[in-house]
């Protein structure tokens, strides 16, 4: 009986993912629960994560992470390629997997003027949309996306990146047919199809002047017009030397004081070399991959991981001083090996910007980060 049972295990891979959980449990403190007085720790995960093709993500997510982001699967371009058509399957998924265990769930992104398919913008023979066709286009997506998920998807990026890095509104699609008012009625939209779930503005290099301020403005504008915006996802794609410690500082007070909260909604930590007067977010950026942009190609010295946990060490020393104020620190990725940064803004590179190695094996910043809390 016992060899039956033994060889069941193996053929199905349960006994790795057997051995692999009793190991964590034993040996691993709990991210979530070293931080449950503060703040949620959330992660964004990807398709194989989503579907359990991968067969250790679901052990890390439920003994480390209480919050979820989809990466990909609520985005526009993979929940409503085509006019009328949704496909729902990856982000089902995605929310029972969350409410089997009571994790707080945030849908991204509502509006953006990335992986947004073109037809959004047209009519069927090509042709810009009106303002009022646009309107009724958006609207439709929202309240069926956010009607779909209504009590099931705590929290929703409305409106990711509408800034430039001067602080005016980005020029996209949604500003050129809409005017400057299609912000305000995503939001108005969302609160109409959920008025229950908590509403975000979400961008990066918000901490940081003249983008800071514009963000800022932004909210109190919102509010003023009386529109609900629960909240600001920074997004926190950071470097190690970027941005300054005291910009996050002040700019998680700046936030506070508006009286949304104020989450860390991408988090990592790029610590190869950066292009020449590089340091944003923008997806449409690409570098050419040159040997000495690449320094780590076979693996992560002592010297750069002890960099690495150090300036996760100084965020989060930060981020402790704030538990009224940051509701979640969401990581853009579970392991290294995941991440966007491996391929991003230099295709081809080996990055290790996360807290869990390719193996899911935790790092000497994983420990830097648990540390800010044992003190």
């Amino acid at each position: 009986m016992k060899t039956t049972f033994v060889k069941y295990l193996l053929k199905t891979g349960m006994a790795l993912m057997v051995i692999v959980s009793f190991a964590c449990s034993k040996t691993e403190p709990s991210l979530k629960d070293a931080f449950k007085d503060h703040f949620l720790i959330g992660a964004a995960i990807n398709t194989e994560q989503i579907m359990g093709t991968d067969s250790l993500a679901h052990l890390v997510l439920i003994k480390h992470f209480n919050a979820l982001t989809g990466e990909n699967a609520m985005k526009w371009e993979r929940i409503h390629p085509l006019p009328g058509n949704y496909y729902f399957t990856l982000s089902d998924s995605l929310v029972s997997f969350a409410q089997r265990n009571g994790m707080f769930v945030t849908g991204h992104t509502l509006l953006w003027h990335h992986q947004t398919p073109k037809w959004v913008f047209e009519d069927t023979a090509g042709k810009p949309l009106t303002r009022d066709s646009l309107l009724a286009v958006l609207k439709d997506h929202i309240f069926t996306v956010v009607g779909r998920y209504k009590g099931k998807v705590q929290s929703w990026d409305v409106v990711n990146e509408a800034l430039e890095e001067n602080g005016s509104l980005r020029k996209t699609k949604w500003l050129e047919i809409i005017g400057n008012d299609y912000i305000e009625k995503a939001f108005e939209y969302a609160k109409e199809a959920d008025p229950d779930a908590e509403l975000y503005y979400n961008d990066y290099n918000i901490e940081t002047a003249p983008k800071r301020d514009s963000a800022l403005k932004l909210i109190s504008t919102l509010k003023a017009k009386g529109i609900k915006i629960d909240g600001v996802g920074i997004q926190g794609h950071y470097h190690l030397d970027f941005p300054v410690l005291a910009d996050i500082d002040s700019a998680i007070r700046a936030f506070g004081n508006l009286g949304v909260k104020v989450m860390f909604t991408e988090l990592d930590i790029n610590i190869l070399p950066k292009p020449e007067n590089f340091t944003g977010a923008n997806i449409s950026d690409n570098y050419e991959l040159r040997p000495e942009m690449n320094p780590y190609a076979n693996g992560l010295p002592d010297s750069a991981s002890k960099q690495l946990a150090d300036r996760y060490a100084d965020m989060f020393n930060i981020f402790i001083k704030y538990p009224d104020i940051i509701s979640r620190i969401t990581f853009w990725g579970i392991h290294d090996g995941q991440s966007w940064l491996n391929n991003w803004p230099i295709r081809g590179r080996t990055n290790y910007p996360l807290l869990f190695d390719r193996n899911y094996k935790p790092k000497q910043a994983f420990y830097s980060v648990i540390n800010t809390v044992k003190k």
